[in-house]
């Protein structure tokens, strides 16, 4: 299947449809996680009074993230190109909904996801789980093999390859992964010229 002929697009958010501002190394050193720890695999270990009060500084820190969001280079023309050919398009992220929200205001694209096609960290497991590709192909009625999961970093293309969907790297000027991507390009301009 070539990339043109997707009609079910999924992308992750930040560093994806917006520059990447999240310093994920102070966020660990704030929340007293190893540096070689998965953040939110860490939290979800913790006792609950512990993580629920360590989950909620890290809201309140990707809130101010999300009101300040910025597009990466030619996702808002990407995803309205895609919205416009009647492409199906959701979000899967690992940050949480309601952030997600706030985030595609930020860098106009609101309008383009439906509530519905939003999943975030309390919807489904994070990547690189698929459980979140597999509930929206599910929600859609399509085979995860009709979409793509379009993402800036492995978590992404492991989530895509374990759901059985075709996957597309973006933002970087190479590609680490080669055998999680089914495509890559250096950015959304990149990605929509291809379409």
């Amino acid at each position: 299947m070539s990339l043109a002929a997707i009609r079910h697009w999924v992308f992750d958010m930040d560093g994806t449809l917006t520059l990447a501002v999240h310093d994920f190394a102070a966020i660990r050193v704030a929340l007293g996680i190893p540096p070689e720890d998965d953040i939110l695999t860490h939290l979800a270990a913790l006792p609950a009074a512990e993580a629920a009060a360590k989950h909620a500084w890290l809201l309140e820190h990707e809130r101010e993230l999300a009101v300040g969001a910025q597009a990466a280079p030619g996702a808002v023309e990407l995803v309205r190109q895609l919205a416009a050919q009647g492409c199906r398009l959701a979000i899967l992220t690992r940050n949480a909904r309601e952030l997600a929200h706030i985030t595609l205001a930020a860098i106009g694209l609101d309008d383009c996801f439906a509530v519905a096609d939003i999943y975030g960290r309390d919807e489904a497991a994070p990547k690189p789980d698929p459980e979140g590709l597999l509930r929206i192909a599910a929600s859609w009625q399509v085979a995860p093999s009709e979409m793509v999961m379009v993402g800036d970093y492995r978590f992404d293309l492991a989530c895509g390859r374990a759901a059985g969907a075709r996957t597309v790297l973006v933002n970087l000027p190479e590609n680490p992964w080669p055998e999680l991507a089914d495509w890559h390009a250096v950015d959304c301009w990149a990605l929509a010229g291809r379409l």
